[in-house]
């Protein structure tokens, strides 16, 4: 079944195919230009520092809906295992992860979604391979720091969270632009803030994962007008699920990441964030959040933080 044209009209107006040469393997990060985050750095005014990131344990949100994706599993390999002959001497305990960097707060990498046999800026999906993606892969997208935005669009709607299903459009995000007393800016890093993840948080897995607001395929030329460098939502999936359209899955995740080249995360927890922005009334602050640089990887976990 081919793509519907809604589709391919969209996509005409944001791709940037050979925007910043043809062998760009940063998309919309190379909005993030050193000036702009030096006049980031300039936000940092009381020094209070947020973790966005969801910690990493056995309790996090994967239930094995989405496949292969698991929860981190830890385990030892040394505990207090002595260094040398001399029992008062040093003694060493370590351990082992394995997760899926893209079981709980992460970036997806570009190269994560291909449409018809291509990736963004034109690379073939076959350069995606068991040794894991060869070309855009998250390793390619270096730091990402700048200018971040929190557009509460769960508090600017007058509610906690929004409902499953809510498709996010272009106004709602202007809405919560104009609430948050901010304008976005070339380079910016947006948050969008659905409330979802407070499902989780009441250990409703089910609730999270299987419906979900989020944005809209109306939403690309927003962020292709305004030249924002990343998104990140609360929720699974970014995207408004189930999707839009019967006959469309994942479009948001088509347009960013294969028309657009626009770094994507989930799951990043905005609760702490969105409670300080409306007690201060400060809606922009300086956000680091580079992934893991994970070789070939599909996307990494971040330990995202903000900074007023």
């Amino acid at each position: 079944m081919s793509l519907p044209d809604e589709y391919f009209e969209l996509a005409s107006k944001v791709n940037n195919w050979g925007r910043w040469g043809d062998d760009d393997q940063r998309g919309t990060l190379n909005f993030i230009t050193p000036e702009r985050i030096v006049k980031a750095a300039q936000l940092v005014k009381q020094g209070k520092a947020i973790s966005l990131s969801l910690a990493l344990s056995e309790n996090g949100p994967q239930t094995g809906a989405l496949r292969g994706r698991i929860n981190p599993i830890k385990t030892m390999v040394a505990i207090n295992e002595p260094l040398s002959a001399d029992p008062e001497g040093p003694a060493m305990s370590d351990d082992l992860v394995v997760l899926s960097p893209q079981g709980a707060t992460h970036w997806d990498a570009l190269a994560h979604v291909s449409r018809n046999g291509l990736l963004y800026n034109g690379f073939e999906a076959s350069t995606i391979n068991t040794s894991g993606a060869h070309k855009l892969g998250i390793h390619k997208t270096g730091p990402i720091v700048g200018r971040g935005i929190l557009l509460d669009v769960a508090r600017t709607a007058g509610v906690d969270r929004l409902s499953g299903g809510h498709a996010l459009t272009s106004d709602d995000l202007d809405a919560a632009s104009t609430w948050g007393g901010i304008k976005p800016t070339s380079g910016d890093i947006v948050l969008v803030r659905t409330g979802h993840i407070s499902l989780l948080h009441q250990g409703d897995k089910d609730g999270y994962i299987f419906t979900s607001p989020g944005l809209s395929m109306k939403t690309a030329e927003w962020f292709h007008d305004n030249e924002i460098a990343a998104v990140a939502t609360d929720t699974i999936a970014l995207e408004v699920y189930p999707c839009e359209r019967e006959d469309l899955m994942l479009p948001v995740h088509m347009l960013h990441l294969v028309e657009m080249g626009l770094t994507q995360g989930q799951n990043f927890d905005l609760e702490a964030l969105a409670m300080d922005c409306a007690q201060d009334r400060t809606y922009e602050f300086f956000l680091e959040a580079t992934p893991e640089p994970l070789v070939r990887g599909l996307g990494s976990m971040v330990n995202a933080i903000a900074i007023k």
